[in-house]
């Protein structure tokens, strides 16, 4: 695979600036492999974080702002994607009784078996990018993004 300077047929000022950049470039080549893995089942990537959240949640309803926190990408639009969901039979939705502007979102059994469908696809494609990164790297890598966000 190249390097980053040749990918992006470029120099740097810096090694920290490479790295950065390193990191963006990185991250959009994750989600683009994510975004082909997912197309053919009509559902994008923060669509997916939101149905594996409401996965973890068992069962149980959750709010939309619970939702919002655990998301990867917190996206501002979570709601217009969660009525995305909606359409698609993949969550249900009920509101407070007591205060109508909170909103509960659940993981309907159509989303389950998505999720399940998806669930060997997804272990695939991760164990191509683990095969990629020894153990040893990934613990320097890890060390280096916490460090980076301070």
């Amino acid at each position: 695979m190249a390097t980053i300077g040749e990918e992006l047929v470029s120099r740097f000022e810096s090694e920290q600036q490479k790295a950065v950049l390193n990191i963006l470039f990185t991250s959009n080549w994750l989600r683009n492999g994510q975004t082909l893995l997912l197309t053919p089942y009509g559902i994008s990537i923060q669509q997916y974080n939101i149905l594996r959240i409401l996965r973890g949640a068992k069962g149980e309803r959750m709010n939309m702002h619970s939702v919002k926190e655990r998301m990867i990408d917190r996206a501002p639009n979570a709601t217009r994607l969660t009525d995305k969901l909606l359409a698609k039979g993949l969550v249900e939705r009920e509101r407070c009784d007591q205060d109508r502007r909170v909103v509960y979102i659940r993981i309907a059994e159509k989303g389950l078996d998505l999720l399940k469908e998806l669930d060997a696809a997804m272990k695939d494609h991760w164990a191509t990018m683990h095969a990629r990164m020894p153990e040893a790297d990934a613990v320097v890598v890890n060390r280096a993004l916490d460090a980076l966000r301070g």
